[in-house]
């Protein structure tokens, strides 16, 4: 049976042909793991006058006190100069900071030098923005510990990685961002209904870093489809952490064992007794594959205590922190172990999906033919999304 390796596939980029920089904030402090220190935040800027204020705001050649900015789409922040700003911090809003670090980000794009409204306007409860991680540039860890080169995630993206895709390119999961023609001529050749979280799920499964990019390999194999779907939605299920919690099984589910210290120094690993130390604080099980597990070549759980233990400069408004660890931290890092530990779990049968080969390939050739390539340029560009009116600088209406 033909066959054919990741050099012979077509390429992320055609596959999901629209997508976006990941935004980038210009200051670290208007994001936090918590969201009542994003408000204290804001209470003492806006409580600051003149020099005070510009200082604690960190002015960039993109974003100054001064700066007149329209408001973010979908949100209630103010759009008069910063420098004028009083009242209440906007609410905030979850967002994926880091990989597999979901916070808390004030939605105001006054603060924000680069806020990618375009993601903004398609960001809804049906949405799925697909991020291509560091992985994708550096190759897979030798030891086996990377995680997948895509991550997928629910909330509005903001880590600093590669490429933003959504998976649609209106609110309401209206316009797959697909290349047009594609999910039908999959199921031409699969011989049945393939949807666009059928493709999502696929291309999370068997994504590989090539030296031109992300490819995809694609089969018109169902056997072989099915069971690349089945991975790539748990995959998903996985990532987005939608509905029920996921569990560790055989009742292996991890416990805080010592109770945790109210400020936790730098986290510690015991290997052989699969235990996190934290001080005198304790909680197992955490199975090895979860605290190896990295993404874009750093490790998930030390990254994401970094985030909630290193303090911020002195004077700066990313000192105002918790004073002591919240209880709702605890539960969120019990979540991460599991999450980390079934997705390690996991990685044999991605791994599995593309090695050596995919059966019965769909390729870039037979794709051209098909006229589903190249994808016409509109495909790459958003589409125009403007289901209500957004306010512009200093109360304007935004025209789009």
């Amino acid at each position: 049976m033909p066959s054919v390796t990741h050099d012979d596939a077509p390429l992320l980029a055609d596959l999901m042909p629209w997508s976006v920089a990941p935004p980038r904030l210009g200051r670290g402090w208007p994001a936090a793991p918590d969201a009542a220190s994003l408000k204290a935040r804001w209470d003492a800027l806006v409580k600051a006058g003149g020099p005070d204020r510009e200082a604690l705001f960190q002015p960039t050649r993109s974003r100054t006190p001064h700066s007149a900015v329209g408001q973010l789409p979908g949100r209630s922040g103010g759009t008069g100069k910063l420098a004028r700003a009083t009242g209440p911090c906007p609410e905030p809003v979850r967002v994926l900071y880091a990989p597999f670090d979901e916070q808390w980000l004030i939605p105001d794009q006054r603060l924000i030098d680069a806020a990618r409204p375009e993601l903004w306007r398609v960001a809804d409860e049906r949405q799925v923005f697909v991020v291509e991680t560091g992985t994708a540039r550096g190759g897979p860890a030798a030891d086996g510990s990377a995680g997948p080169p895509l991550l997928a995630t629910s909330l509005l993206p903001v880590l600093r990685a590669g490429r933003v895709r959504p998976l649609y390119r209106r609110p309401g999961a209206a316009e797959p961002n697909l290349a047009p023609g594609l999910t039908d001529h999959l199921a031409f050749r699969l011989g049945r209904d393939t949807s666009p979280v059928d493709v999502l799920a696929w291309a999370t499964a068997v994504a590989r870093p090539t030296p031109g990019g992300l490819a995809v390999p694609l089969t018109g194999d169902a056997d072989a489809w099915e069971r690349g779907v089945a991975v790539g939605r748990r995959m998903l299920w996985l990532m987005r952490r939608d509905g029920e919690r996921p569990k560790l099984p055989g009742g292996r589910r991890p416990y805080v064992r010592a109770p945790l210290p109210s400020r936790p120094p730098a986290v510690r690993y015991d290997r052989d007794e699969e235990v996190l130390l934290l001080d005198e604080g304790r909680i197992s099980p955490v199975p090895p594959g979860a605290w190896d597990f990295e993404a874009g070549g750093v490790r998930v759980l030390e990254q994401w205590f970094a985030a909630r233990t290193e303090p911020g400069e002195p004077g700066t408004l990313a000192a105002i922190r918790p004073a002591v660890w919240p209880q709702a931290w605890t539960s969120e890092l019990l979540e991460l172990i599991t999450v980390l530990a079934l997705l390690a779990e996991l990685r044999p049968r991605w791994e599995a999906l593309t090695d050596p080969a995919v059966p019965d390939p769909v390729t870039p050739a037979e794709l051209r033919e098909a006229g589903v390539l190249p994808v016409p340029s509109s495909a790459r560009r958003p589409a125009s999304v403007l289901d209500a009116r957004e306010e512009g600088p200093e109360g304007q209406l935004a025209l789009i």
